[in-house]
């Protein structure tokens, strides 16, 4: 254990340094959002909770709890007043008494973008039937691993490879490749959760198509973008849960979480110029295991107000679920952006679980 300390320690201090250099803020931010509306209607506050087929985002070791044969879950999620689509598919299947294997997909895209270079024809008249359409979207793939160890009393350990494609168009592409490692230890009816999301930096290889683009950014006068490396640096989160009974037929699920990131300083509750930590915290009562209130606080950020005097406001969420037999279904009302601007969206997810047919 204390080699694993000493091991996360230099790891920080590494990418600390790094992220001095020129990298960019908030790379591959589409992958921060979150999936699963259970998870999102407690703030993101899951890495430890994370049991089932969603653990492929939240905590790969998660998937280790999976009881099933097979899982899946489908989500969808509206965001900008619907400008932004997000959509999320995962699968995981048991390999053996310890193993378990996963996939997971993540799209976030805005489609049907107007394209009015060709706007005017070349008498210099107006013509709409030259405008064109195109997408800029985002795609992740996760392949996940999970497998309980025999060390420490049966630690369970996951790791996440995943590949990145993000597009504008026609216009530009990349391509990104990392790694995620993630542990979960139970200890009575407290669970310990760690995640090292892009554990080795995340590289994304921008590629511009300039011969569709040249003529327009020498007109406006801009520089031409060139072909580059984007780095995403790493981020840590841990956590902690525990879930107890109340009274009869009540359960209660606290669980908290603390991210660390370490791309500059960000507005979070606690920061520096070399890590910035925000916090989360989610809360879930359930009733005979089978019906769920959720409640979540996060994103706790410092504003100014029009006095110039600051103030800390925080991102609270709601959600509900059921559970029947094989299949759950969760809500949850989120947002993804500034509390005072941006509206809250609805979330919905589908869950299945079976076993092979006898």
């Amino acid at each position: 254990m204390k080699y694993l300390i000493l091991a996360i320690t230099f790891w920080l201090f590494y990418f600390s340094v790094c992220a001095q250099t020129n990298t960019p803020k908030y790379s591959n931010e589409f992958l921060a959002i979150g999936v699963d509306a259970r998870a999102l209607a407690m703030s993101g506050a899951f890495t430890s909770v994370t049991d089932d087929v969603s653990s492929g985002y939240w905590n790969p070791s998660g998937l280790n709890h999976q009881v099933d044969k097979y899982s899946a879950s489908l989500m969808h999620a509206q965001y900008f007043a619907g400008i932004a689509n997000y959509d999320y598919a995962a699968f995981s299947t048991r390999i053996d008494d310890v193993s378990v294997l996963g996939i997971s997909a993540i799209r976030l895209g805005i489609d049907d973008i107007p394209d009015t270079r060709y706007l005017y024809d070349a008498n210099g008249a107006l013509n709409y039937d030259n405008i064109k359409f195109f997408s800029s979207a985002d795609y992740a793939f996760l392949f996940s691993y999970a497998r309980k160890l025999k060390i420490l009393g049966g630690l369970e350990s996951g790791i996440n490879a995943k590949i990145i494609y993000r597009s504008a168009g026609s216009f530009a592409t990349a391509w990104g490749y990392g790694l995620d490692i993630g542990f979960q230890k139970t200890i009575n009816k407290l669970k310990i959760g760690l995640m090292l999301r892009d554990i080795t930096g995340t590289y994304n290889t921008w590629s511009h198509n300039t011969s569709l683009i040249a003529d327009i950014y020498t007109q406006t006068g801009n520089a031409i973008p060139e072909n580059s490396i984007e780095i995403t640096l790493p981020r840590m989160i841990l956590g902690g849960s525990y879930h107890v009974s109340i009274i009869e037929r009540f359960s209660i699920l606290m669980s908290i979480d603390v991210e660390a990131t370490l791309d500059g300083k960000r507005n979070t509750l606690i920061k520096s110029d070399q890590v910035s930590l925000d916090p989360r915290a989610g809360l879930e009562i359930g009733y005979v295991d089978k019906f769920f209130l959720r409640v979540g606080a996060g994103q706790f950020q410092e504003i100014q107000d029009f006095d110039r005097s600051y103030q800390t406001v925080f991102q609270p969420n709601f959600g509900v679920g059921v559970k029947l037999s094989q299949f759950s279904i969760d809500y949850a009302l989120t947002d993804i952006g500034d509390q005072a601007e941006s509206p809250y969206s609805h979330v919905l997810s589908l869950k299945a679980s079976f076993n092979d047919k006898k």
